[in-house]
């Protein structure tokens, strides 16, 4: 199983997480948000870091200043995390591998929300909604996603947490989950905001892959 761990902030612990078995950084570049990466780090730092697979998280973000910084820090792909329209998805992803994130309530007609962005977005990501943008820290009920044919392969966000992995097993086996990409884990694994605790975070994914 594939794992992104969402809002790196510290240099070094984006140069382990190759070595821990993580497959994607994400770095969250949306100014309101306690992990924003240009407070830590610099496109530079970003630029020279090529180890591990750079996922660059924006929120209703002009389209010139994604590609910037998709060129500037050779982001692999982007995740859209706001209200961006097919259209402007359509139009990054002319350029860079884009993830349409979708916020979930329990009650969310999710074929009905993501079947605009079929045909205009390479991925999609599956959050907990809440009163921003940022995540929540909370699970939406994965099981809504039971009967859902998501037509895209997907990543599984919001509120995973060290002890989930039997939980995710379980969820692996149901149909839904052929579409499976990856897992995002972000503040569930930290000591602050931004900072992660590494062993937790390497705990998690060799429990995984067990």
């Amino acid at each position: 199983m594939r794992v992104k761990v969402c809002g790196m902030t510290q240099l070094q612990q984006v140069n382990q997480l190759e070595q821990i078995g993580a497959a994607f950084a994400g770095f969250i570049f949306y100014p309101k948000s306690p992990r924003y990466v240009l407070r830590y780090m610099t496109t530079t730092d970003l630029r020279k870091e090529n180890r591990i697979n750079k996922v660059g998280v924006f929120v209703n973000a002009g389209m010139d200043e994604v590609l910037q910084m998709v060129d500037e820090c050779r982001l692999h792909m982007v995740q859209l995390h706001g209200d961006e329209t097919p259209k402007y998805c359509e139009k990054i992803a002319d350029y860079v591998s884009v993830v349409k994130a979708f916020r979930l309530s329990d009650n969310d007609s999710i074929e009905w929300m993501i079947r605009p962005y079929q045909e205009v977005c390479d991925m999609f990501l599956f959050d907990t909604i809440g009163a921003g943008y940022g995540g929540t820290g909370k699970k939406f009920d994965w099981s809504i996603l039971k009967d859902v044919d998501v037509g895209k392969p997907y990543f599984l966000s919001g509120g995973i947490e060290p002890g989930d992995e039997a939980a995710i097993r379980e969820f692996e086996k149901q149909p839904s989950a052929k579409s499976l990409f990856a897992l995002d884990i972000n503040s569930k694994f930290e000591t602050s905001a931004g900072v992660k605790d590494m062993v937790k975070v390497e705990h998690f994914i060799k429990t995984l892959n067990a």
